[in-house]
């Protein structure tokens, strides 16, 4: 499994632009072939966490390449955020736990 952390915050001015880009990249990324999850979380002092899981490097490569998803990085530089961190890691043991 990989997993990419993306770790940012975003400009003010264009959080509703953002917004709706964001929910159309979504599913575009739901789309790819081995995508398995994304989750999103915001903190108490603005910083926004997204989560986004790949079954394979092959699936994760097709979605960092996409053309959309490529386009909306070109913008989220421009305009949409102030600062980010993305790590992409690759799940070296996994456990879980259910309560019945």
């Amino acid at each position: 499994m990989i997993v990419t952390i993306f770790r940012n915050r975003l400009r003010p001015d264009h959080a509703d632009e953002w917004s709706k880009l964001a929910t159309e990249l979504g599913a575009e990324a739901a789309s790819i072939p081995g995508y398995v999850s994304r989750k999103v979380f915001t903190a108490e002092d603005g910083e926004r966490v997204t989560i986004v899981e790949f079954d394979s490097e092959a699936s994760h490569r097709a979605w960092a390449e996409h053309p959309k998803h490529r386009a909306a990085q070109n913008l989220g530089r421009e305009k949409f955020y102030a600062e980010y961190v993305l790590q992409v890691c690759e799940t070296r043991r996994e456990s879980r736990f259910k309560m019945p």
